[in-house]
């Protein structure tokens, strides 16, 4: 472990104390478990960011796409547990 220094604004420290005492943690043990869950949470939407940024980019190089009502008609009939077939790949115009 690193040590560091963190000055909180006396409000935002007065908060953090009944909080952590509600769940049996310090206050220093509720901010580090705090600081890891945003950590987390920032990692996950670069790579829903990355994700997405890359489908563009496959859409752009002549990739496939497909009609939001067919996919939404075949995302209903898998988790109502149907039978369902694949959305076909539609035709885009490029306009570029």
């Amino acid at each position: 472990m690193v040590p560091t220094t963190l000055k909180l604004p006396d409000e935002l420290k007065e908060r953090i104390a009944p909080l952590a005492q509600k769940l049996g943690k310090t206050p220093h043990a509720w901010m580090v478990a705090a600081l890891e869950s945003e950590a987390e949470r920032a990692e996950r939407w670069e790579g829903f960011v990355g994700e997405a940024e890359e489908a563009a980019r496959e859409i752009d190089a002549g990739g496939p796409v497909y009609a939001m009502d067919d996919v939404h008609v075949y995302f209903r009939s898998k988790v109502a547990g149907k039978k369902a077939r694949r959305p076909k790949a539609v035709k885009i115009s490029r306009s570029r």
